[in-house]
């Protein structure tokens, strides 16, 4: 048993037959998946680099595919501040003495999109099982070309709100594919939205708010085109009991030139972790994430989305609007918005960086910590009422993406994909974004009626009501986040499975490989004896 300066556990695993091929208890198979993960946790982000190279590039390219939906939510939000798009979409107010969307059509809008992609996730978590990721993906591309042509022609705002539903629903179905350069996709499609409204605030005619739909054109395009030539997850593979086609896959994601690397070895890891996954459960069915561990997993996965909108990162998506409510002019907001983006791009870039080096957990915490005092900066400064304040509002939210891009938008798609279970991820991670989309909805709803100036019209006070909900989402991550990093899939299923708690992960000593059928955790104190006054204490 392990003794270290700190607290720590010990956990075993049983020694019981696995239905099938027994690969769990085959001394040669166990020792060569030992070896690579054993590899696997000791590579740096360079020798991973190094090794990934074609991996890295396929997951670019299909991560990509966030940039579309990053940019047409950021898209409406802006349009909400054109004065062509409000006269061509919205009504003629007397009291405004201009032409206004009214909150109601704008959360039409803005909530038509999160409606398809629930719909789209729950046709990727069917279709990506069966068919495999490079399919169902492939297949939602070419809906995403068809679906444009609907915002791009729509003759009115009925017609609009149908068409953000229907792209809603390739959108829905990019969302399982996980990465942490997702959050930098999103940033750079956000980045677009502004800079395409910049350039197109200032004419008079339809084309202020076509040109901004049309060029949605350019990003499904040559992904499509990228797609076709991508290799196949190897875990889908072996999930399919398919191993040399794992196999070739794999040596497809790989650098050929590193000869230390043993594909078989790697296999022989991802056999190991599915096979000990089907051990702990049987099935595949979205009901299984509510059975047993995965239910605390499912939690854990569902609240990590539910902190990203109720952190107060929709005023991110609502910065031009925003800005102009507050009395900002709609160029000046555009070309603010175009440098938080731009910091937030810097910021998701440091992240990467600052995980390597950093917990998860820790991460994650401090970033919504730092998102609350923003938040209360932003809502006082609303009581000034002076020109001053309003760019010093601007700044802070600036502020605010940085720190978000910095810090919870990238670490959260890391948190998912490691906490949620291999063999369930998919679904999992369905269920995750349906209750984000669901909560998106409210959030949408809310701050359109909180910002709009014919409905609830608070201005920068909408902050201190985010601000509220950022402290519950940090009093949530602090009890219910565990920390993942540094850890193989089959060590967290164990994790998981001796119900150790949240803050203990990081102190917790785990041997997957282990066939002693020691099947309790044991409790190590500070001075290495066991348990308080050298009694054991049980805790499986």
């Amino acid at each position: 048993m392990a003794t270290e300066k700190e607290d720590a556990y010990t956990i075993g695993m049983d020694n019981k037959q696995v239905e099938g091929k027994d690969l769990l208890h085959d001394e040669a198979h166990v020792s060569e998946a030992k070896h690579a993960a054993d590899v696997e946790q000791k590579m740096s982000l360079l020798e991973a680099i190094k090794l990934y190279p074609k991996a890295i590039a396929w997951s670019v390219l299909v991560s990509s595919t966030l940039i579309m939906e990053g940019y047409d939510l950021a898209l409406l939000s802006s349009l909400y501040a054109s004065p062509v798009f409000n006269k061509k979409f919205g009504t003629y107010s007397e009291e405004k003495d201009k032409w206004v969307l009214s909150a109601a059509w704008q959360s039409g809008l803005s909530n038509g999109a999160r409606a398809g992609e629930i719909l789209g996730l729950i046709l990727a978590g069917w279709t990506s099982d069966r068919y495999g990721y490079k399919i169902t993906t492939i297949g939602f591309l070419m809906l995403m070309i068809m679906f444009i042509f609907v915002l791009f022609f729509a003759p009115n705002v009925q017609v609009l709100v149908i068409g953000e539903v229907l792209c809603g629903i390739p959108w829905g179905a990019f969302q399982p594919y996980l990465t942490t350069f997702i959050n930098m996709c999103w940033v750079i499609g956000q980045f677009f939205a502004a800079a395409v409204n910049k350039g197109s605030v200032g004419r008079l005619d339809e084309w202020a708010y076509r040109i901004p739909f049309g060029v949605q054109w350019v990003w499904p395009v040559p992904i499509l085109a990228g797609l076709v030539f991508a290799p196949e997850s190897p875990w889908w593979y072996i999930r399919k009991g398919n191993r040399e086609a794992a196999r070739e896959s794999l040596l497809r994601l790989t650098s050929p030139n590193d000869s230390s690397f043993n594909a078989d070895e790697t296999i022989a890891m991802i056999e190991h972790t599915n096979e000990l996954e089907k051990k702990m459960k049987q099935g595949l069915t979205y009901r299984d994430c509510f059975k047993g561990i995965d239910l605390r997993r499912t939690e854990i996965v569902v609240g990590i989305w539910l902190v990203q909108t109720l952190g107060g990162q929709n005023l991110m998506g609502y910065f031009p609007y925003f800005l102009t409510q507050a009395g900002l002019d709609a160029s000046n907001s555009f070309s603010l918005s175009m440098g938080q983006y731009a910091l937030g791009m810097v910021g998701t870039a440091g992240s990467w960086f600052l995980m390597s080096r950093m917990g998860r957990r820790t991460i994650h915490f401090s970033g919504l910590c730092c998102q609350l005092l923003i938040l209360i900066i932003v809502g006082s400064l609303s009581f000034a009422g002076t020109n001053s304040s309003v760019w010093a509002i601007g700044g802070m939210l600036i502020v605010f993406t940085f720190v978000y891009d910095f810090t919870v938008g990238p670490v959260t798609y890391s948190l998912i994909s490691e906490l949620s279970s291999t063999r369930l991820k998919a679904k999992t991670i369905v269920l995750a974004r349906v209750a984000y989309n669901a909560s998106n909805i409210f959030v949408n709803v809310m701050t359109n009626y909180q910002l709009s100036s014919t409905a609830w019209n608070w201005g920068a006070k909408t902050a201190f009501f985010w601000a509220g909900t950022c402290l519950i989402s940090s009093v949530w991550v602090f009890f219910r986040l565990p920390e993942p990093k540094g850890r193989t899939y089959a060590e967290l299923d164990l994790l998981f499975e001796h119900h150790v708690s949240a803050r203990s992960f990081s102190k917790t000593k785990i041997d997957p490989f282990s066939q002693q059928g020691n099947n309790a955790i044991k409790r190590v104190s500070t001075d290495g004896k066991l348990g308080q006054q050298g009694k054991e204490i049980d805790y499986a």
